[in-house]
């Protein structure tokens, strides 16, 4: 008797179709999505080298020190906001729609510059304005998780909600205006260097290895990814999930407050419509995927991703080129990313 279409041998066509000549391991879409997943990384690294590159031969000064630093210093603001979003992304998952996400980031960066600038102008101890702001952070951080956690409202409209009523608290605060102040510790932020870096630089740097130590290398950091990628197999390992996923919002709160006292040096005071910040925090998290070594999010590579746009940025405006298309290309990095990220993970979308 013939065998059966199942029962054919590894060396028949159907065999062939599954097995290759290393041991017979699978050689299709796991192999396809490897080899896609080498070119999207190694091909992000190329592209930034070829923007800094393209910039250093045509707009003049672009590689010079001076230059160097005030793009790290001025990507200090986006870069702890993206950290923030990045931490609640691991938390909660990737999935765009219904993983981790965090869209009232910029808002409580407005609302924490003008709380501590009106606590400052009212004459508060140093102290004081300065726990008092990083506890707005910390209260917006709760309220998201508690919407995210206990009432179970899908992240993006949870922080949409948030995003919204944070901004009506900061008009309601500000009044519309800007409110300028001035402390020590703005000082400090505004005008002080080490070792030829000025300070801002180094928050941004020391922000990123801070949590990169608590997210990636601590034990905390490790469920953290666990609970985010695999909840149903963390909650049978015993992890309190919803607790993770609500100290996740707990961090990107506390981000937001003190990317606000960034915010405030760079500006002198609270400033208005810090809102239209959402879109580049969002495209430098995304982006930061693609420079992972397992396309995954994390804070070195958002950190990279700061740096490009940083850099993106920094070469439009030596070049006299408008704003407007900055808004453009970072849109465009964010579908690229999403839609990438998509085709090499598809059981997730």
């Amino acid at each position: 008797m013939s065998p059966s279409p199942v029962e054919r041998s590894p060396g028949s066509a159907a065999g062939c179709a599954v097995r290759t000549g290393d041991g017979g391991k699978d050689a299709g879409p796991s192999a396809s999505r490897h080899w896609g997943r080498d070119l999207l990384r190694h091909g992000a690294s190329l592209a930034f080298l070829a923007i800094l590159l393209g910039f250093a031969a045509s707009a003049e000064h672009f590689l010079s020190v001076g230059n160097i630093s005030n793009v790290f210093a001025q990507s200090a603001i986006l870069g702890i906001l993206a950290f923030g979003l990045t931490i609640v992304i691991i938390g909660g998952g990737s999935n765009v729609l219904s993983g981790g996400l965090d869209l009232s980031l910029a808002a409580n960066l407005g609302l924490s510059a003008a709380v501590y600038a009106t606590l400052n102008n009212a004459g508060f101890a140093a102290q004081a304005s300065v726990g008092l702001t990083l506890a707005c952070g910390l209260a917006i951080g709760a309220l998201n998780g508690l919407a995210v956690v206990l009432l179970r409202l899908p992240p993006l409209l949870a922080t949409l909600a948030s995003m919204n009523l944070i901004a009506g608290l900061e008009l309601v605060l500000t009044e519309n205006t800007v409110l300028p102040t001035d402390s020590a510790l703005l000082e400090l932020l505004s005008f002080g260097h080490w070792l030829g870096l000025p300070a801002l630089a180094w928050v941004l740097f020391g922000s990123a290895l801070l949590l990169a130590l608590l997210v990636q290398y601590s034990p905390y950091g490790l469920r953290l990814y666990a609970v985010g990628e695999y909840p149903e197999a963390a909650t049978a390992a015993g992890l309190p999930v919803p607790l993770y996923v609500f100290s996740s919002y707990l961090l990107s709160g506390l981000c937001g407050s003190l990317a606000a006292f960034c915010s405030s040096a760079w500006f002198s005071g609270s400033t208005t419509g810090s809102g239209e910040m959402l879109l580049s925090v969002v495209a430098i998290a995304f982006l930061g995927v693609v420079f992972s070594r397992r396309l995954r999010p994390s804070i070195g590579g958002t950190l990279l991703a700061t740096l490009l746009v940083g850099f993106l940025v920094n070469g439009f405006q030596l070049l006299n080129i408008s704003s407007f298309w900055v808004n453009g290309v970072q849109g465009l990095l964010i579908l690229l990313v999403v839609a990438v990220s998509g085709l090499l993970h598809p059981g997730e979308r």
